[in-house]
């Protein structure tokens, strides 16, 4: 006989109900963020878009409603490149608690020139990692009230071939966009492994989870218009890259699972199964350059200098 314990296996097809639960995704309102937003709205949670743009935001809210008609889903104004705007965007969602929140949004940028935020950081690190460094310290009181909150930061593939050049860490000396972009995401995944061993010392119930979608392709997603169309051609010309890669709906999944999967504890890395580019989400090792504690630190020290806020310190 099965054990009265025994689970059945995660299914991404048949999520569990999640009622009475928040959850803010930034960049909520396109790509992987959208679809990780349009498959929590099947939960019954309230789902709140973080986005730049309202009218995107209010596009995709259109396109979420469309499909899952009961959807509770709404959105806030949240720009991580301006690190003084993200405490009004912190009390702009106005709710008690959050029960979890998904670091997603991201700009990378294929060529030169070097651009920086209005903070004067590097565009990528400062919006990819520094921005969602300093949100999360905003966004620490609402997630404390929560009995079991999640933060969840979505990492990239490509942040595995990368290292951080701590003492270079806004690119200003050597500036390449494909591997500035590479270590602004493996920053965000130091940062989140980081997160979780702090929260551990502090006897915090919050969880801090890392993953990555694996490789995720525009023409391998299904559309959802006017959010994303593909066209019939560009399906035919993806269809061999599918049996290495997947769409954005599929990248969504890892996301989804730390969300919603009691099972998953903090301080773990998810991704796809297969090759860890495609597949439903699983465990996966953590990689053996995200093992350096000194890294992290120095990291961490440097963020908060940076950002002038400090996750980790229940007094901020």
């Amino acid at each position: 006989m099965p054990s009265a314990s025994s689970t059945p296996p995660w299914d991404v097809h048949r999520l569990p109900r999640a009622e009475g639960r928040v959850f803010l995704i930034t960049g909520g309102n396109a790509g992987i963020g959208y679809f990780i937003a349009e498959q929590l709205s099947t939960t019954g949670a309230t789902v709140v878009l973080g986005s730049r743009d309202p009218a995107k935001a209010e596009a995709a809210m259109a396109s979420i409603r469309s499909r899952v008609p009961d959807a509770h889903v709404r959105a806030i104004r949240l720009d991580l490149a301006d690190l003084r705007s993200l405490g009004a965007a912190a009390e702009s969602l106005a709710v008690e608690r959050l029960d979890a929140v998904v670091h997603n949004a991201g700009v990378a940028l294929d060529d030169p020139p070097r651009r920086e935020t209005q903070d004067g950081h590097e565009v990528m690190f400062g919006t990819n990692h520094l921005g969602h460094f300093a949100l999360t310290a905003r966004l620490m009181p609402l997630l404390s009230a929560a009995p079991a909150a999640r933060i969840v930061t979505v990492g990239s593939f490509a942040a595995k071939s990368e290292r951080l050049d701590l003492d270079d860490l806004q690119s200003r000396r050597d500036y390449r966009p494909k591997r500035t972009y590479g270590r602004s995401k493996l920053a965000q995944m130091y940062f989140g492994l980081d997160l979780d061993r702090r929260l551990r010392a502090l006897g915090s119930p919050t969880a801090s989870v890392v993953v990555h979608p694996g490789g995720a392709l525009d023409s391998l997603t299904p559309s959802r218009p006017p959010v994303h169309v593909r066209t019939t051609t560009a399906r035919l010309r993806a269809a061999p890259a599918a049996l290495l890669v997947q769409g954005k709906h599929a990248g969504a999944w890892p996301a989804v699972r730390a969300v919603l999967d009691p099972a998953v504890a903090g301080g773990r890395l998810w991704g796809p199964r297969l090759f860890s580019l495609r597949g439903t989400p699983r465990r996966e090792a953590v990689w053996s350059h995200l093992t350096d504690t000194a890294a992290a630190a120095r990291l961490w020290d440097a963020s908060r200098d940076l950002t002038g806020v400090d996750p980790g310190n229940p007094r901020g």
